[in-house]
């Protein structure tokens, strides 16, 4: 005999109601904020970048701080002061050095417009001289000079950036003095105050620690391609090497994506499918000796990022705000691992977001606070 399911009772309607609006709220702000996040990107992308400058000096600052002249320390003024002369100084110049060399390669991509289709499509001889053809019909169709024009755009825009990163920079140095009572009347405890601190300091020195080894890592692998295109007498070697350095902070398709550069440029230059063959083998080994090996031993346990999670964050930041979205994804999901750790209700997330599935404790939170990157101390973790 077949019976009526039992008719749900008001509180049961209720809670269902409010279910789907909590739901439905949920969805409606993360429209909102991707919307947000796209048509603000540009300001979002420089501020983001701000921070991360920021926060790695603080650990300067506050090494230059500690530092004697005699029977004088040097004011804490002083180091702020210097240390954002320093950031203004680096940044002018690295943003002139890669305008400069990304128009070096604009310029000769154009000299090798009429021989790069044919030589990229003699790389696909092997599947029959039929699609061989093909190819090579369908290279030349694409329009190189509006690709380069747009290139050419986003390159000068990296001047302007430049300039607003370093404006938000100096802004945040002025308000560096004020932040611990901002933070005390913000939060409204004195200890919950203290905790959210070593919260934020657990981040700068995760930002930090990954930020200079991958710069070591990424500087050497960069000079290691350097030298191999000058020993096979390539026209563009300087600037594989800084756009392999540069190419190298963005997770896994980077160091892709900087050895097919050097292989393409040999195979257009040279034309011998053998020595391409030598130099994209030797390019890999490079990346894969020092993005495989020696850059997880020196990261050790000190973000305990899982793999996939670089991923997922590669792809979404990339989707949201482009190449700089790729080259901030890593710290943005260091923050996050960080956050999660020490929220209870999303401690879940922070378990997924781990290598091990096993996020930062309480008691590594404690240690953060008494080391930063200058220190004698390892890194936490």
């Amino acid at each position: 005999m077949l019976h009526d399911p039992p008719k749900p009772n008001a509180p049961e309607k209720r809670a269902e109601a409010y279910r789907l609006q909590t739901g439905a709220l949920v969805i409606i702000a993360f429209a909102v904020v991707l919307f947000l996040l796209v048509q603000a990107r540009f300001i979002l992308i420089s501020l983001a970048t701000a921070i991360i400058l920021f926060s790695l000096t603080s650990d300067v600052i506050n090494f230059i701080a500690r530092q004697r002249i005699g029977p004088f320390r040097i004011p804490n003024a002083l180091a702020s002061i210097v240390a954002m002369l320093l950031i203004a100084a680096a940044l002018l110049t690295l943003a002139s050095i890669l305008v400069g060399q990304v128009n070096t390669v604009l310029v000769t991509t154009l000299s090798y417009t009429e021989r790069a289709p044919s030589a990229i499509a003699s790389m696909f001889s092997w599947l029959g001289e039929e699609e061989e053809q093909a190819i090579l019909t369908a290279l030349r169709a694409i329009n190189v000079s509006n690709y380069l024009r747009t290139a050419a755009g986003q390159a000068s825009g990296i001047m302007q950036a430049t300039v607003l990163v370093i404006l938000f920079v100096g802004f945040l140095f002025a308000e560096r003095v004020w932040f611990e009572t901002k933070l005390d009347n913000l939060v409204g405890d004195k200890t919950q105050a203290q905790r959210v601190g070593k919260i934020i300091q657990s981040i700068i020195h995760r930002v930090n620690y990954y930020l200079l080894v991958k710069t070591v890592i990424s500087a050497i692998t960069g000079g290691m391609v350097f030298v191999l295109a000058r020993a096979f007498q390539l026209e563009l070697a300087t600037s594989i090497g800084i756009i392999t350095f540069v190419l190298n902070f963005i997770p896994n398709i980077g160091s892709i994506a900087a050895t097919a550069l050097i292989a393409l440029v040999a195979h257009v230059q040279i034309g011998d499918t053998t020595t391409t063959l030598l130099i994209l083998t030797i390019a890999g080994m490079i990346q894969f000796i020092n993005g495989s090996i020696i850059d997880p031993m020196l990261m050790g346990h000190a973000l305990r990022l899982s793999s996939f999670g670089i991923i997922l964050s590669l792809a979404f930041w990339g989707a949201v705000w482009g190449i700089p979205g790729m080259f901030l994804s890593v710290p943005i999901m260091v923050m996050l691992l960080v956050v999660c750790s020490h929220v209870p209700n999303l401690r879940p997330f922070a378990i997924l977001l781990s290598r091990e599935g096993l996020p930062e404790s309480e008691q590594m939170l404690e240690q953060s606070t008494e080391r930063d990157l200058f220190s004698k101390d390892t890194p936490p973790g």
